[in-house]
C-alpha cells in the first residue's frame, strides 16, 4: 500500500465494466469521506491481485483496495484490522466494504515505508535504533493478542506446503536442475528437522510478513505514538513465535550485520518476557529457535519469489534471491544435521562452502 518510485499516475484498467463500477462505487462514497475521486492515482504494486489506490480526502487522504473476489476474500484483511486495532496497532481502518464487489476503502497511513528510512551502513543510527524499537515493542503487543481459533493454524501441513516451494519454483524451474533420489531424500529428511523445530515453538499471532515494507513510518517516533502503521496481515496465523522476528531482522530486502541483528533480538526477547510473551527462557534455545524459524521462512521465500516472477510475471523479486539465499545456507552450516541441505543449496548454487560452524 506505498507509493512506489516508479509507479504511473494514471489506473490502468483490463475489463471497462470493473473500471465503471468503481467509479460508481468510489462516487457513492465520495460526499460521506470529502473524496475528491478525479484524484485516484495508484498507491502499490502488490504480490497478489490485490491493488491499492490513494485518493484525497478531507481532513485525510485515504486507500482504495480493488481486490476481484474471484481472486481475492478481503474477510481475512478485515477480520486482523479489526484484531490489531482493538489492541492499539496501528492498522487501517476499514471505512468502507462492498464485499460482493471487492472493494474497500481505508484509512491512509502514508507512503514512507521502513525500508525506505533504513541504511544498512549505519545500524547505530538514532533514528533506525528507533524505528526497531518501536516494531519490537509493536510486535509484543501484537503476540499478545489473544487470536487461537480466530486465525488459521500454521501448522505442519501448511508449513510443509510453504517448504516444497523450493524444489518446485527455485529448484526446477529456475535453476532449471532436476533433483535425484538422494538429494530428494537429503530435502526430505531436512525439512522433518525444520518442522520438528518449528512446530515445538510456542504459538502467538504472526502477522507473516512482519517487515520493512509493510512497516510505515508514522511519526512521532518514541513518543508513545502510532508508529509503526503495519499493512499485508491478511494472511495472520497463530503459529511459531520467532516467526515475525525473523521477518523483521532477517529482512529480504534490507541485511543487517549479525552484531546488529543480535542486539535486537535480545531487546525484543527481554520486552517481550517481561509482557509474558511465551519465548523460551534461555536465550540460548531462543536464539537457535530464531535461526531454524528463519531457515523455514527462508527457504519459502526462495521458492515464493521465483513463482512471483514465472507464474505472475513479477521479476523484480529475482533480484532479492541472493540475499535470501545467504540466510538459508548460513543456518545450514552452523547446525548438526543441516550439512548435506547446505551442501546441496552450494551444488545446486554452483557455489563453494566458506568456512562455517556447528551448534
Amino acid at each position: 500500500m506505498t507509493m512506489p518510485a516508479n509507479a504511473p499516475d494514471t489506473i490502468h484498467w483490463v475489463d471497462p465494466a470493473r473500471r465503471e463500477a468503481f467509479e460508481r462505487w468510489l462516487a457513492s462514497l465520495a460526499g460521506r469521506h470529502g473524496l475528491d475521486t478525479t484524484s485516484a492515482r495508484p498507491a502499490s504494486a502488490d504480490a497478489s491481485f490485490r491493488r491499492y489506490f490513494r485518493v484525497d480526502g478531507q481532513p485525510h487522504s485515504c486507500i482504495v483496495m480493488d481486490a476481484p473476489p474471484s481472486h481475492e476474500d478481503c474477510r481475512p484483511f478485515v477480520q486482523v484490522a479489526q484484531l490489531l486495532r482493538g489492541a492499539g496497532l496501528n492498522a487501517p481502518e476499514v471505512l468502507a466494504w462492498d464485499e460482493p464487489q471487492g472493494f474497500m476503502l481505508l484509512g491512509d497511513l502514508g507512503s514512507t515505508t521502513y525500508l525506505s528510512q533504513l541504511d544498512p551502513q549505519k545500524p547505530h543510527d538514532t533514528n533506525t535504533r528507533q524505528l526497531y524499537i518501536d516494531a519490537a515493542e509493536a510486535l509484543v503487543r501484537l503476540q499478545g493478542i489473544a487470536a487461537e481459533g480466530q486465525v488459521p493454524a500454521y501448522d505442519r501441513e501448511l508449513l510443509t506446503r510453504e517448504l516444497t516451494l523450493l524444489p518446485d519454483w527455485y529448484i526446477a524451474r529456475y535453476r532449471n536442475v532436476t533433483l535425484g533420489n538422494e538429494q530428494k531424500n537429503v530435502l526430505q529428511a531436512s525439512f522433518e528437522l525444520i518442522l520438528a523445530n518449528n512446530l515445538a515453538q510456542p504459538r502467538v499471532l504472526v502477522h507473516r510478513d512482519y517487515h520493512s515494507r509493510n512497516l510505515m513510518v508514522c511519526p512521532p517516533l518514541g513518543e508513545g505514538g502510532p508508529n509503526p502503521g503495519i499493512l499485508d496481515f491478511q494472511d495472520a496465523v497463530w503459529g511459531p513465535v520467532t516467526y515475525d522476528l525473523v521477518s523483521l531482522l532477517r529482512d529480504a530486502y534490507i541485511e543487517w550485520d549479525e552484531d546488529v541483528q543480535l542486539d535486537y533480538v535480545v531487546r525484543y526477547w527481554e520486552r517481550a518476557r517481561k509482557a509474558g510473551v511465551p519465548v523460551d527462557a534461555d536465550f540460548g534455545n531462543f536464539w537457535r529457535d530464531f535461526e531454524w524459524m528463519g531457515l523455514q521462512r527462508h527457504i519459502k521465500v526462495l521458492g515464493i519469489f521465483c513463482r512471483l516472477c514465472y507464474r505472475d510475471g513479477k521479476t523484480g523479486y529475482l533480484k532479492d534471491l541472493p540475499l535470501v539465499w545467504r540466510y538459508a545456507h548460513r543456518v545450514c552450516t552452523r547446525y548438526n544435521g543441516l550439512g548435506p541441505l547446505a551442501r546441496l543449496l552450494e551444488d545446486i548454487e554452483g557455489t563453494e562452502r566458506q568456512a562455517g560452524y556447528t551448534f
